[in-house]
C-alpha cells in the first residue's frame, strides 16, 4: 500500500486519474450508454433561456437548471475525493471548490453573451446586428478579471478559498481531457496533426538549446545571482515556468525558497502575458494562425497560461479570419499548435532536470559519495503528460481502426469538452486569485523581475516568434465544410 501513495498525493498523479476517469467515462456512448450526457452546455444567448442546456439530446428533458446542479455536483464529489487523497482540508476545500465553481461559472455564462461572443455568420440567426467577436472563449477573460480583483483586492477572500485555489490540478485534468477531443480532429486531417506533431517537436528542441542557455547567461553575467538562482530562474522564465522551476530546483537541490519565489514571478508573468499576447497574435497573425498558436506554447510560461492562451488565440483567430479573410476554419487546431508545443516542452523538463542533476553532482556542486540516481528522470516527468499522450493516441487509433463509431466518439468528445471549458474557466479564475503583485513585490522579488522583464520581452517572445514562424509558416487549419 505504501508504494501506491505517491500515484494518489501528487497533483500530477491525481490531476492523470481524473482526467482518464472523464475520458473513460465519456467512452460509455460507444456501447450505448450516455454516462455524461447530462452535463450543461452553454450556448451563445440573448435571453437567458437560451444560455443552458444538457450537452445530450437524450437528456433534453432535464433542462439547463437542473444540468448545470448536476455537473457542480459531480465536479464537487469528483474533486473532494481528489483532495482527500492530497490530504487537503476537505471543508475548507469545498468551500474553495464551490466559490470557484460558481464565479468561474458565472463569467463563462456572461462571456456566452451574444454581443460579446457572437461570429460574424450567427449575428442574423441570434437577431443582433454587432458583436465584439470575441465567441465564448470571452469567458476565460472574465474569469481571470475576476480573480485578479480577488486575489489583489480582497485577500482574505482569497485566504479563504485558497485550499480550492489549485490552477494547476485543474489545467493538468483538462489537458488529458483534452486529448480526446484533439485525437479526434486529427481523424479528420492526419497529414495536419502528423505535421504539427513534427514541427513542434522541432520547434521546442530548437527553442530549448536558445533560451535557456541565454537566461542564464543574463543571470549569471549581469545580475550576478549565484548558480543555485540562476537556474531554476533559467529555467522558469525560459521553458515551462512553474513546472520547469520547481523540477529544476530539486534537481540541483536548490533551497526551497527559490523555486517559490521563481514560480510566484512566473505566474505573475504569465497573466500579462495571457492578457496581450492572444491579441497581438490576432492582429498581426490572424493570416498565419498555426504560427499564432505555436507562439503561444512557446512564449507563455506555465500550462494554464499558455494553454489558455492558446485557446483564446483560437478564438479569436477564427472569428478575425471570418470577418477579414472570409474563412471559416476549423475550432481547436491554433490550440492544438500550442498543446502540442508546450507538451513536448512538458516532455522534456524531466530531461533537461535529469542532465541539470547529473551537471550539478559531477560538475558543479559535486560532492564526495554522492551519486545520481536513475529513477531522477521518472521522477521529474509531468504524469499528466501520460495521459494527454494516452487519450489523443488512445482515440485517434480506434478511430482509425473502428471509422463506424466515429460519430459516438465525436458524441464522446464533445461531452467530454464541457468538463475540459470548465477546468479552463476554473483555473483562470485560480491563476488571478493566486497572482497577488502587492505581496511578492514585498518579497523581494523585484531583482528577478528586471531578469524576467529583460529576458522574456528583450528575446524570448521574438525568438519563440522566429522559431514558430520558421516551422509553421504556410500551415492552416482545415475549412469548416459546406
Amino acid at each position: 500500500m505504501a508504494s501506491l501513495r505517491p500515484l494518489l498525493k501528487s497533483e500530477d498523479w491525481m490531476s492523470l486519474w481524473i482526467g482518464l476517469l472523464i475520458f473513460a467515462l465519456s467512452l460509455g456512448l460507444l456501447v450505448g450508454v450516455d454516462i455524461l450526457g447530462w452535463a450543461v452546455k452553454t450556448n451563445v444567448w440573448v435571453t437567458v433561456g437560451q444560455a443552458l442546456q444538457p450537452v445530450s439530446e437524450g437528456y433534453s428533458g432535464l433542462g439547463g437548471g437542473p444540468s448545470l446542479v448536476f455537473t457542480f455536483v459531480f465536479l464537487l464529489v469528483l474533486m473532494t475525493a481528489a483532495a482527500r487523497g492530497l490530504e487537503a482540508n476537505i471543508p475548507r476545500f469545498m468551500l474553495g471548490f464551490t466559490v470557484i465553481f460558481l464565479v468561474s461559472y458565472v463569467c463563462w455564462f456572461l462571456g456566452h453573451y451574444a454581443y460579446i461572443a457572437a461570429t460574424p455568420d450567427k449575428l442574423e440567426a441570434l437577431g443582433i446586428g454587432w458583436s465584439m467577436n470575441l465567441t465564448g472563449e470571452a469567458g476565460y477573460i472574465l474569469a481571470l478579471l475576476a480573480g485578479l480583483v480577488v486575489g489583489n483586492f480582497f485577500p482574505k477572500t482569497a485566504e479563504r478559498i485558497a485550499e480550492g485555489t489549485k490552477p494547476e490540478l485543474f489545467i493538468k485534468i483538462a489537458i488529458v481531457v483534452m486529448g480526446l477531443g484533439l485525437g479526434v480532429k486529427a481523424v479528420d486531417a492526419l497529414d495536419l496533426a502528423s505535421a504539427v506533431i513534427f514541427r513542434g517537436l522541432c520547434a521546442i528542441v530548437e527553442a530549448y538549446l536558445i533560451y535557456w542557455a541565454v537566461v542564464y547567461f543574463v543571470a549569471r553575467k549581469y545580475f550576478k545571482f549565484s548558480k543555485e538562482w540562476a537556474a531554476p530562474l533559467a529555467s522558469g522564465i525560459s521553458i515551462c515556468g512553474v513546472s520547469a522551476a520547481i523540477a529544476t530546483g530539486g534537481a540541483i537541490r536548490a533551497r526551497p525558497i527559490i523555486p517559490i519565489m521563481v514560480s510566484s514571478l512566473v505566474v505573475v508573468f504569465a497573466v500579462v502575458e495571457l492578457v496581450v499576447l492572444p491579441f497581438a497574435a490576432k492582429t498581426f497573425l490572424y493570416h498565419e494562425p498555426m504560427v499564432a498558436g505555436a507562439w503561444m506554447g512557446l512564449a507563455v510560461k506555465t500550462d494554464g497560461a499558455a494553454v489558455a492562451a492558446g485557446a483564446i488565440t483560437d478564438a479569436l483567430i477564427r472569428a478575425k479570419a471570418m470577418d477579414a479573410l472570409g474563412v471559416e476554419w476549423v475550432e481547436g487546431w491554433i490550440l492544438m499548435a500550442t498543446t502540442t508545443v508546450k507538451v513536448f516542452i512538458d516532455v522534456f523538463i524531466g530531461v533537461w532536470a535529469f542532465i541539470l542533476a547529473i551537471l550539478w553532482v559531477t560538475v558543479i556542486d559535486r560532492k564526495p559519495g554522492e551519486k545520481v540516481r536513475m529513477v531522477e528522470i521518472w521522477e521529474r516527468f509531468p504524469k499528466f503528460v501520460l495521459g494527454y499522450i494516452l487519450t489523443f493516441v488512445a482515440t485517434l487509433t480506434f478511430c482509425i481502426m473502428v471509422p463506424d463509431l466515429l460519430e459516438a466518439v465525436k458524441a464522446a468528445s464533445s461531452e467530454a469538452n464541457v468538463f475540459r471549458q470548465l477546468f479552463f474557466a476554473m483555473t483562470f479564475f485560480a491563476i488571478g486569485v493566486v497572482s497577488n503583485f502587492r505581496k511578492l513585490w514585498e518579497e523581494g522579488i523585484g531583482r528577478l523581475a528586471a531578469v524576467y522583464v529583460i529576458c522574456l520581452f528583450g528575446f524570448i517572445i521574438w525568438v519563440g516568434l522566429v522559431i514558430s514562424w520558421i516551422f509553421f509558416h504556410g500551415i492552416t487549419p482545415p475549412v469548416v465544410a459546406g
